[in-house]
């Protein structure tokens, strides 16, 4: 997302850069929301992968939030027949006669999960989609999409910040089998290490509307990464590859998605991957970053109110 749009200017070729640097270092997944730059990073996408054999990556891709020519949101669609119209523009501008996971990007209230399923599944009898995905829901919903046709993944917001799946879907999804897609596991930049409580953000950036890089509780959170801080030294890392070692490390059926948009970044975050957490390594991050420690909800009071997975826990 950060490379087409809501994380403040990022340039075009580094950005394809980075995905040819991630698929040469054995990256597989990519993913995407059709209203990332309004189908800029679609048609990134598909640039990126230009002459590139289609089968060896797989695409995900968020449907429903419906924005104007001005970039803001006017509402969220996951009827069956805004689904299919969604697919089809996506279909296009990704150039390829499929689309490996679709998912709605929130769970629609006006329309049952049922409703929306089965359109998938539709799709997916036609040859255009090949699994299902869901993000943001809770575990009663994955429940009832699940009985309509198996889900893949669920992709849910999951880091040391923000660990409320754990509480009611993550059980439910080890039950049913099905994976969890953890986003936002550096906190948008907030557990990175590379963040500064006076740092500027332009007003088109979505941390500018964060609560969590609001007054009073960045500095708190930027505490907090400091306690990282010091749990990474000690391993020779950095603050960001222990805070996804950590996610990583909470089972196999989780994988981190990396907001990466640099090459630089890219390479710190494959890092983490050869970073083993023992038990002693992980008591120490627990100590630094207690669970529900992170000051400020993950989205402002709207976007919270359309946060299924997070209604459940209400």
């Amino acid at each position: 997302m950060g490379m087409s749009d809501l994380y403040g200017p990022a340039d075009e070729s580094e950005s394809i850069a980075t995905i040819h640097a991630a698929l040469e270092r054995g990256i597989t997944l990519l993913d995407t929301g059709d209203f990332y730059g309004m189908g800029h990073n679609e048609l990134l996408i598909h640039d990126a992968l230009r002459g590139r054999q289609r089968e060896a990556v797989t695409i995900s891709v968020k449907f429903g939030a419906l924005r104007d020519p001005g970039g803001n949101w006017v509402g969220y669609d996951a009827r069956p027949s805004a689904l299919k119209s969604f697919l089809a523009y996506s279909l296009k501008r990704l150039r390829t006669g499929y689309i490996d996971i679709y998912r709605p990007a929130r769970v629609d209230p006006a329309v049952p999960i049922e409703e929306t399923v089965g359109a998938i599944k539709e799709m997916i009898d036609a040859g255009y989609v090949r699994y299902v995905g869901l993000s943001e829901a809770s575990g009663a919903t994955l429940r009832r999409a699940h009985a309509i046709h198996p889900v893949c993944d669920v992709q849910i917001e999951y880091s040391l910040f923000s660990r409320s799946v754990e509480s009611e879907l993550l059980p439910v999804a080890r039950e049913l089998g099905v994976g969890i897609t953890a986003y936002g596991v550096l906190s948008r930049g907030l557990l990175s290490g590379h963040w500064a409580k006076d740092r500027a953000t332009a007003p088109t950036d979505f941390r500018s509307r964060s609560p969590r890089f609001a007054q009073g509780n960045v500095e708190r959170n930027l505490s907090l990464v400091e306690q990282l801080r010091a749990v990474a030294d000690a391993r020779g890392a950095t603050v960001a590859q222990i805070a996804i070692a950590w996610v990583l490390s909470r089972g196999k059926e989780i994988v981190p998605l990396i907001g990466a948009r640099t090459r630089e970044r890219l390479e710190e975050a494959l890092s983490a991957t050869a970073l083993e957490l023992g038990a002693a390594d992980l008591e120490r991050v627990e100590q630094a970053v207690p669970k529900n420690a992170a000051a400020g909800e993950r989205y402002n009071e709207q976007g919270m109110h359309m946060l299924d997975s997070e209604r459940a826990l209400r």
